[in-house]
């Protein structure tokens, strides 16, 4: 098969080697005494800023559940808009959503919105969500051309109908891309993602990444050094986390996993054995901490089983939707959800302690509160 056709075909099936390790289902143990040096006190030790994770409401989530936001298997806009208008107003305690999303965003403000289409459109974050979030953000005087809509990959992107006919006047953008007819290397064999990069901001992990010629192109690099994206380095202001109620094995796979797994490379290394490490260690980087204002998880469908790739048998209807900006406490609140449904599909027992591995870690490191006990949770019910 040619390079070129090849991967093509590895962006449509989703499911071939170079992609599986970003799609590997259950986060592992490892001991302590196992885990590889990082570079994560480099980033303890930059000042944090006012937008600084957990962000204006440490411990606050909203979740609001709607009978109507999906009908007959699809997503509905309508209702997803009234869920966002429900939570947002419930978080701020405005009348006004308006002035509820001032409280994090400016006019002039470039905005990324932080969506995933890793699973395909099986399961991709709902267009019914991210156009409510639009529609909002411009009633808040965002003008389109301020807004980024961004993935680690941007063939994804374009395969689950991101794309600039869908969502004219606003930019989607990723990291791994390829040329108009479909090549992801230049004239001179150098991989066009590398230019999207910022080499002056990594997470540096005593892990070699090392990967084929056909695995490269989904990773950027190999070696030991994962660089951040210039979309989260350079192009956006702030960072709107619009992940997807998902499972990974026992654990979830919401914002801190759509956060850090997206907006770095060489990650193919990280799974092995520093899979929690990496969720919550990213995140505690300034391109992330310091930039994503508010986290949206987008629950009107999910799964509960074979996370975070997409196999129909295991993806059901939550019909809900969780907001705070707080990525831990969210986190927290979406894992009950998950397991809940896990537990009633007798896919598990009980909850797992380790599950809540990386949370945890991220509490440790001031990015959120993981004590469900410290969680001050607000649910509303929809008609």
């Amino acid at each position: 098969m040619q390079r070129r056709k090849f991967f093509k075909s590895l962006a449509v099936g989703g499911l071939s080697l170079a992609v599986s390790p970003v799609l590997k289902a259950t986060p592992p143990v490892v001991p302590a005494d196992e885990k590889p040096e990082t570079n994560i006190k480099d980033a303890m030790a930059i000042p944090r800023n006012e937008n600084s994770m957990p962000g204006k409401y440490p411990g606050k989530v909203v979740k609001a559940n709607h009978a109507k936001s999906v009908i007959d298997g699809q997503p509905q806009e309508q209702a997803a808009y009234d869920m966002l208008k429900t939570c947002m107003l419930q978080l701020t305690g405005e009348t006004s959503l308006s002035k509820a999303w001032l409280h994090f965003i400016d006019p002039d403000d470039v905005i990324g919105l932080k969506v995933n289409p890793v699973a395909g459109k099986l399961l991709t974050t709902s267009h019914a969500v991210t156009k409510s979030v639009i529609k909002q953000l411009e009633e808040a005087s965002i003008p389109r051309k301020n807004i980024v809509i961004w993935d680690r990959r941007e063939m994804q992107l374009h395969e689950t109908d991101y794309t600039e006919e869908n969502y004219p006047g606003i930019r989607i953008m990723g990291t791994e891309c390829q040329d108009a007819e479909g090549g992801y290397f230049d004239k001179d064999g150098k991989l066009y993602s590398e230019s999207r990069v910022d080499k002056n901001h990594y997470f540096y992990a005593d892990v070699e990444g090392e990967y084929d010629a056909y695995t490269l192109p989904f990773m950027v690099n190999g070696g030991k050094y994962s660089y951040f994206a210039k979309i989260c380095t350079e192009t956006v202001d702030k960072i709107i986390n619009i992940p997807i109620l998902k499972n990974a094995g026992a654990s979830v796979t919401l914002c801190m996993k759509n956060l850090a797994y997206g907006a770095i490379g060489n990650t193919g290394r990280l799974h092995k054995n520093l899979w929690h490490e990496t969720c919550a260690y990213v995140c505690a980087f300034p391109p992330l901490r310091d930039k994503v204002v508010l986290n949206i998880v987008d629950g009107l469908k999910g799964c509960f089983d074979g996370g975070p790739a997409a196999n129909p048998q295991f993806i059901c209807e939550y019909k809900t939707m969780l907001i705070g900006t707080d990525p831990v406490a969210v986190d927290r609140i979406g894992h009950d959800v998950v397991i809940a449904k896990r537990i009633e599909e007798k896919v598990q027992k009980e909850d797992k302690a380790n599950a809540l591995t990386f949370m945890n870690l991220a509490q440790d490191l001031k990015l959120g509160v993981a004590d469900r006990d410290k969680i001050d949770l607000t649910e509303v019910n929809l008609s």
